[in-house]
């Protein structure tokens, strides 16, 4: 494929149905340790940006 070279490789899970049928869009990414990062990639009302978090066995925390 040669818009991997060119283009974003990353595509949506599910494709494009779930991609145009969501109103935000969110990246998730592994941080440092047992950190991850959920980053706003397309919100109509909200400007990018990102959150770290932890999943503990006593829920998610910040």
């Amino acid at each position: 494929k040669p818009d991997v070279f060119y283009g974003n490789p990353l595509t949506a899970t599910g494709g494009n149905v779930v991609a145009h049928g969501s109103t935000i869009r969110l990246f998730l990414r592994k941080g440092k340790g047992e950190q991850r990062i959920a980053k706003i990639v397309d919100a109509p009302h909200l400007p990018e940006g990102e959150a770290v978090f932890s999943i503990t066995e006593g829920g998610i925390t910040n």
